[in-house]
C-alpha cells in the first residue's frame, strides 16, 4: 500500500519526517517525584516546543473520579464527553473490529451534529499487515469519506523489502523486541509528536483478556505524554460483533476464516473454540502485547533483556575460560 493511494486528506509519513533514526530511551517520562505525587499529567511529547498545545492534566483521585462517572455511561456517551473534553484528540487503531465500531460511533455523531470537533485516525503499517487489511482500509475510507487517515510507517522503510534490506530479514523471529520497537513504537512516538496528540481512543477492551482485564475508561500514559480512552472497555466480543452486523461496518475477511484478533500476518493466527479472543496473537510465546500498550518503557525492556543475554554470555565465555585453564594444568 503505497502513499499514493491515501487522498490528499492522509498524512503519509516516512523517515524524512522521523525525528530520530535509530531506538533510543524516550526522554519525555516525568520525574519521579511528580509521579509519587499523585499527580498525572499528559500532552504531546513536543509539547515544551508547541507552548500552544492545551496541557491535559490530572490528579489521580480526579482521574479516579472521571472512571468511576464514566463507567455509568454508554460508549457513545464516552466519546462524546471525550471529545467534549480533551483536546488534541485522536483514534488509533488497526482497523480491528472495536477500532470500526468507533469509527461508525464517530461518523453518527458528525451527522447528527457537525460542528462537532474531527477526530482523525491513526494507523500504523508495520508493512507486515494482511491483504485483508490493506483491502480493509480501501473499503473504510470509501464507507466514511470524511475520515482523515495518517499512516506512519517504520522509519526508512516503504515496503518490507525495504525494511528487510535495512533492518535484517525474518526481524520478528530472531529479535521480537526490536521489532516492535522499529515496526510499531518509535512510529507511534513519531505520530504522536508529529500530530501534538494529547489524547487517543483505543480499542481495548477488559474482555480481550491478558493485561486488559482491568484496564479503565480513561488512562494516563506517562511515558508518551498522553490520555488514553478506552470507550468500549466493557463490550464483550459478541457485543462488537453485533454491532458490527446491525451497523454493515466494513470489517476484515479474516474474521470470517477464524480470526478474532488480527495483527501482523506473522504473529496472527485463528482462534480455536473455547480460547480468548487474543489467543491468536503471538502464539506460542510468552506475550500479549506489541509494546505500544505496555506500561514499562518497551525500548527500556528490551535493552534490559539485552544486557542480561551479554551477562549470561560474559560469564559462560568466563567459565569456559576456567574450564580450559584447569584442563591445561591437569594435562
Amino acid at each position: 500500500m503505497e502513499a499514493s493511494q491515501y487522498p490528499e486528506s492522509s498524512s503519509y509519513s516516512s523517515s524524512s519526517s522521523s525525528p530520530r533514526s535509530r531506538p533510543e530511551l524516550d526522554s519525555k517520562v516525568p520525574p519521579v517525584s511528580e509521579l509519587e505525587s499523585g499527580y498525572v499529567s499528559a500532552t504531546s511529547s513536543t509539547a515544551s516546543s508547541s507552548p500552544s498545545l492545551p496541557l491535559i492534566a490530572l490528579t489521580k483521585p480526579h482521574l479516579k473520579h472521571l472512571n468511576q462517572q464514566l463507567e455509568k455511561m454508554t460508549a457513545i456517551e464516552r466519546l462524546k464527553f471525550s471529545i467534549a473534553c480533551f483536546p488534541n484528540l485522536y483514534q488509533s487503531t488497526a482497523f480491528g473490529l472495536t477500532g470500526l465500531v468507533i469509527m461508525d460511533m464517530l461518523s453518527k455523531i458528525y451527522a447528527e451534529s457537525p460542528e462537532t470537533p474531527p477526530v482523525d485516525t491513526i494507523f500504523l503499517d508495520t508493512l507486515y499487515h494482511f491483504q485483508e487489511t490493506y483491502d480493509l482500509v480501501d473499503r473504510v475510507r470509501a464507507r466514511y469519506p470524511n475520515m482523515r487517515l495518517h499512516c506512519y510507517k517504520p522509519d526508512g522503510a516503504e515496503t518490507a523489502a525495504e525494511f528487510e534490506e535495512r533492518y535484517g530479514r525474518n526481524l520478528y523471529d530472531t529479535a521480537s523486541e526490536l521489532y516492535d520497537w522499529i515496526a510499531k513504537v518509535e512510529p507511534q512516538q513519531r505520530a504522536y509528536a508529529d500530530l501534538n496528540v494529547a489524547a487517543v481512543f483505543t480499542g481495548r477492551r477488559r474482555s480481550q483478556g491478558g493485561e486488559r482485564d482491568k484496564i479503565g475508561v480513561l488512562e494516563a500514559d506517562e511515558e508518551q505524554g498522553i490520555i488514553k480512552i478506552n470507550p468500549l472497555l466493557d463490550w464483550s466480543f459478541a457485543q462488537v460483533r453485533a454491532y458490527i452486523d446491525e451497523n454493515q461496518v466494513p470489517y476484515n475477511d479474516l474474521l470470517d476464516r477464524g480470526y478474532k484478533s488480527v495483527g501482523d500476518w506473522h504473529s496472527t493466527s485463528p482462534v480455536a473454540a473455547g480460547e480468548d479472543e487474543r489467543a491468536g496473537r503471538w502464539k506460542g510465546q510468552a506475550k500479549t502485547e506489541c509494546g505500544i500498550h505496555n506500561k514499562k518503557s518497551r525500548y527500556a525492556q528490551f535493552l534490559q533483556e539485552m544486557q542480561r543475554k551479554a551477562e549470561e554470555e560474559q560469564l559462560a565465555a568466563a567459565l569456559e575460560k576456567v574450564e580450559r585453564e584447569r584442563a591445561i594444568e591437569v594435562a
